[in-house]
C-alpha cells in the first residue's frame, strides 16, 4: 500500500487541533470584556474538541507512539499556558475548565504523560493551587483532578519522586509568582531524569526552590500533594482525595517513611476530623445520628442537594462521618507503620482531646448527643489499627482482673459503664446500645476488658469437689419442648453446616449419672427447660398468641452464634474451661463493673421501662452467644454451684421470679391483663384504656421472651458442640 496513507488522516487532525488552540488564544487577544463567564464563550467547546482530537489520535496509532497533536501540546507548553489562565480564573470559571481538561487528559490518554517535564511541572503547580480556597466552587473538580494524579502515581510509583519536595526550601511567604519564577537548575540530565532527581538530590526536583544552605538535607522530604500549600492555607488539598489513600499504600519505602515521619499528614487528618466534629450542633436527635444514610467518603458527599438537609446538622454530620470513613479507609490501606502512627494521632488529637470531655460532661443533652455520635463512630470504624486505639481509649489497656477497688481507675470506662444505669432512660438505652455494638466488633480486648478477665480463674464456682448434678425431678416438666424433633433444627444444623471452632464447649455436655446418653441430649433438654420453666405458668402469655414461639429465637441464635464463631475463631480462646486444679478458686470473685451494672438492671426488670428492658436483655443475650467456655458456664449453665455471695445471670433471674410470685397475688385479673398488654405490644389490640401495673406487666413479657431466647441460645450452642465433637 501507499506509505503515505497512514499519515494522511493525521494532518487534518493536527490542523484542527492547532485551529482550536489558536481560537482560545485569540479570545484573550481580542476580547475586552473579561467579566463574562467562560460558559458564555466558545472556550469550553474548543477545549473539548482538543481532548477529542488527542484521544482519537492516540487511538489511531501504535501504543506508546506520540502523535503530532500531542507533540504540539508538549512542545508549545499548552498545559503551562492553561495553568496560568486557570490560576487567574480568567474569564470567570476558567479554573474549573482547566482542572477538567487536565483530569480528562490524564484519564483518557493511555501513554504515560507525567514523565514529560511540560506535563508534570504544570500538573504540580495545579496540585498546589487546589485547596487554596476552602469549599471552593471548584471543589469537585479539584478532588477529581487530585484523584487522577494519584491514580497515575499508583500505576508508576517511581513517579512519586517528582512530587517529593524539600520542605526546608519552601519560601516562608507566599509569593504569587514563585512557582513561575523558580527554575530547576540545569543538571545536564535529560528532562525526565532531571525532574525525578531522586530524593537523594532534592535540589534537582521540580519543586526545588531557592539555593538555601540546607539544599542537600534529604531528611525533610515532603509530599506537596499532602501539604500542597504554604502555611496560611494549610487547610488542605486532601479534600477527600483518594490519592492520599493510594499514596499511603505505595510500595516505595521512601514514600512510606516520608509520609509517617515528615508530612503533616496526621495533623491534617485529625485537625479536619476535629473541625468537622466541632461544627456539629451541641444537641442532635440520637435517631437522626443513627439513621443518617451510611456514608462513604467520596465525591457524591460534596454535591448534596440543599434540600437534603432534613434535620439540623445533617450536612455537617455527613461531612464528619464521611471524613471519619476516609481516615478509617486510609489507615486500613496504609503501610502498617503508617497506619499505627495515624491511628495513634486520631486517638490523641480527636478521641482524647475532643470526645472525652464531651462524654464526661454533666449536661444530659450533651451526654446523649456525644454517646450517640460515639456509637455511630464505633459502628463505622473497621480498620484494625484505628479500632485498637479506639478500644484502648474507651476501655483502657489493663489486662488483670478488676476488683471493686479498681473499677474507677479508668475514668472514661467507669463513666460509660455507669451511664448504662443512668437516671435518664434515654442515656441508659443509648449507652447500652453502644456496648452492644462494641461487643460485636472483631477485637479481642473488648471482651477481655469488659467480661472475660473477671472469669479467668472460674472463682465464681464453689470451692469444693464438683458433685455430679442432680437430674431434674421426675423427668421433664409439662411444657418441655422436644427441640430435637424441630424440623428447622434437624435440617439447619446438618453436619455440613457445622460451626467451625465450636469445640470450646468440651467434647460433649456433662451427663448426670443416670443418663448416660452419649450425645448429651438429656443434658441439653434439662438446661433448655430450666430456662423455659423459670417463669411460672400464670405469668406466661406467649402460648396464647400466634407466632410468638421459638422458631425465630432458634433461627436468630443459630445465625448470630455462627457470626460470633467467625469473629472469635482467630483468638486464642481455649477449647475447654481451665482445669479446676489450675484455677485460683480462693481469689474473691468480682463479676466486674460491666456485668455488675447489667445484673443490677436485670434485677429491676419488673420496675423499669420496657425499652430499657429490651436493651438490657439484648446486651446480655449477645454476651451469652459468645463461644468462650467460662462465659458459657457462668451465664448459661443453671447447674453450677456458685461460690458464696456470687450471682450469675440465672441466679439473678431466679430472684426476679421469686419477687414476681409475691407480686402476682396482689394484682387482680393478672393473666388476662398480661395477655392484653402483649397483644397491644404486638399491635394486635388498639391502645385503649390505661392498664394499671403497666411497667410490671411489660417487664414480665420481656422476662418470658428473654428466657425463651436464653433457652434457644443454650440449645444452639450445645448442639454445635455435640456436632463438632462427634466423629
Amino acid at each position: 500500500g501507499d506509505p503515505d496513507v497512514s499519515l494522511a488522516p493525521s494532518l487534518p487532525l493536527q490542523e484542527d487541533f492547532v485551529y482550536h488552540w489558536k481560537a482560545i488564544t485569540h479570545y484573550y487577544i481580542e476580547t475586552s470584556d473579561d467579566k463574562a463567564p467562560v460558559t458564555d464563550t466558545n472556550i469550553p467547546s474548543h477545549l473539548e474538541q482538543m481532548l477529542d482530537i488527542l484521544t482519537q489520535e492516540e487511538g489511531e496509532r501504535d501504543s506508546g507512539e506520540t502523535g503530532p497533536c500531542m507533540e504540539y501540546l508538549l512542545h508549545h507548553k499548552i498545559l503551562e499556558t492553561l495553568y496560568t489562565l486557570g490560576k487567574a480564573d480568567c474569564p470567570p470559571g476558567m479554573k474549573q475548565q482547566v482542572l477538567t481538561f487536565y483530569t480528562k487528559l490524564l484519564a483518557h490518554i493511555r501513554q504515560p504523560l507525567l514523565p514529560h517535564i511540560n506535563v508534570h511541572r504544570p500538573v504540580q503547580k495545579l496540585v498546589r493551587l487546589c485547596g487554596d480556597v476552602l469549599a471552593a466552587p471548584t471543589e469537585n473538580e479539584e478532588i477529581q483532578f487530585l484523584c487522577i494524579v494519584c491514580a497515575k502515581l499508583k500505576q508508576d510509583p517511581y513517579l512519586v519522586n517528582f512530587f517529593l519536595e524539600n520542605k526546608s526550601k519552601r519560601p516562608e511567604t507566599k509569593s504569587p509568582e514563585r512557582t513561575e519564577r523558580v527554575k530547576a537548575p540545569d543538571t545536564g540530565q535529560s528532562p525526565a531524569e532531571e525532574q525525578a532527581g531522586c530524593p537523594k538530590e532534592p535540589q534537582a526536583t521540580a519543586a526545588a526552590s531557592t539555593s538555601s544552605p540546607t539544599s542537600n538535607n534529604n531528611n525533610s522530604n515532603n509530599y506537596n500533594l499532602v501539604t500542597s500549600l504554604p502555611q496560611p492555607h494549610k487547610e488542605i488539598v486532601v479534600k477527600a482525595c483518594e490519592g492520599l489513600m493510594l499514596l499511603v499504600s505505595l510500595p516505595e519505602p521512601s514514600a512510606a517513611k516520608c509520609l509517617t515521619e515528615n508530612t503533616e499528614l496526621c495533623e491534617l487528618l485529625t485537625d479536619r476530623l476535629v473541625s468537622f466534629y466541632k461544627a456539629l450542633p451541641q444537641s442532635m436527635d440520637p435517631l437522626d445520628i443513627e439513621t443518617v444514610e451510611s456514608v462513604n467518603w467520596g465525591l457524591d458527599v460534596y454535591n448534596l442537594k440543599e434540600d437534603a438537609a432534613i434535620f439540623t446538622g445533617k450536612r455537617p454530620l455527613i461531612s464528619f462521618l464521611s471524613w471519619l470513613d476516609y481516615c478509617d479507609q486510609l489507615i486500613k490501606e496504609a503501610h502498617k507503620s503508617a497506619a499505627t502512627v495515624m491511628a495513634k494521632a486520631v486517638r490523641e488529637r480527636f478521641f482524647v482531646s475532643v470526645m472525652e470531655p464531651q462524654l464526661m460532661q454533666t449536661s444530659e443533652v450533651g451526654i446523649l448527643t456525644s454517646t450517640a455520635l460515639l456509637n455511630r463512630i464505633i459502628r463505622q470504624v473497621t480498620s484494625e489499627a484505628l479500632m485498637q486505639e479506639m478500644v484502648y481509649f474507651l476501655l483502657g489497656e489493663e489486662r488483670e482482673p478488676e476488683t471493686p477497688a479498681t473499677v474507677a481507675q479508668n475514668p472514661l470506662r467507669h463513666r460509660l459503664i455507669e451511664h448504662c444505669d443512668h437516671l435518664s432512660d434515654e442515656i441508659s438505652i443509648m449507652t447500652l446500645r453502644l456496648f452492644e455494638q462494641l461487643i460485636q466488633k472483631p477485637n479481642q480486648h473488648i471482651l477481655h476488658s469488659l467480661v472475660l478477665r473477671s472469669l479467668e480463674e472460674r472463682n465464681y464456682l464453689e470451692n469444693k469437689p464438683q458433685e455430679e448434678r442432680e437430674p431434674l425431678e421426675n423427668g421433664q416438666p409439662h411444657d418441655a419442648v422436644d427441640l430435637e424433633e424441630d424440623p428447622l433444627f434437624v435440617d439447619d444444623l446438618s453436619p455440613d453446616s457445622r460451626l467451625s471452632g465450636s469445640d470450646w464447649l468440651g467434647s460433649s455436655p456433662r451427663q448426670s449419672p443416670d443418663h448416660t446418653k452419649s450425645d448429651g441430649k438429656t443434658e441439653v433438654h434439662k438446661i433448655v427447660n430450666s430456662f423455659l420453666c423459670l417463669v411460672p405458668d400464670e405469668a406466661k402469655s406467649s402460648y396464647q398468641v400466634e407466632g410468638t414461639g421459638y422458631d425465630t429465637y432458634l433461627r436468630d441464635a443459630h445465625r448470630q452464634f455462627r457470626d460470633f464463631c467467625g469473629v472469635c475463631q482467630r483468638w486464642d480462646w481455649r477449647g475447654h474451661p481451665k482445669p479446676f486444679e489450675k484455677c485460683n478458686l480462693d481469689a474473691p470473685f468480682f463479676e466486674g463493673h460491666f456485668l455488675k451494672v447489667l445484673f443490677d438492671r436485670m434485677g429491676r426488670i419488673l420496675d423499669q421501662p420496657y425499652d430499657v428492658n429490651l436493651q438490657v436483655t439484648a446486651v446480655l443475650s449477645k454476651l451469652c452467644l459468645l463461644p468462650h467456655p467460662h462465659l458459657h458456664e457462668y451465664q448459661l449453665d443453671p447447674y453450677i454451684s456458685l461460690a458464696p455471695g456470687c450471682r450469675s445471670l440465672f441466679s439473678v433471674i431466679v430472684r426476679v421470679v421469686g419477687d414476681l410470685m409475691l407480686r402476682i397475688h396482689h394484682i387482680p385479673d393478672f393473666t388476662p391483663k398480661l395477655l392484653l398488654v402483649r397483644k397491644r405490644l404486638l399491635g394486635l389490640e388498639p391502645e385503649g384504656i390505661t392498664i394499671d401495673h403497666m411497667t410490671l406487666l411489660e417487664g414480665v413479657i420481656v422476662l418470658e421472651e428473654f428466657c425463651k431466647e436464653l433457652a434457644a441460645i443454650a440449645f444452639v450452642k450445645y448442639h454445635a458442640a455435640a456436632a463438632s465433637s462427634s466423629p
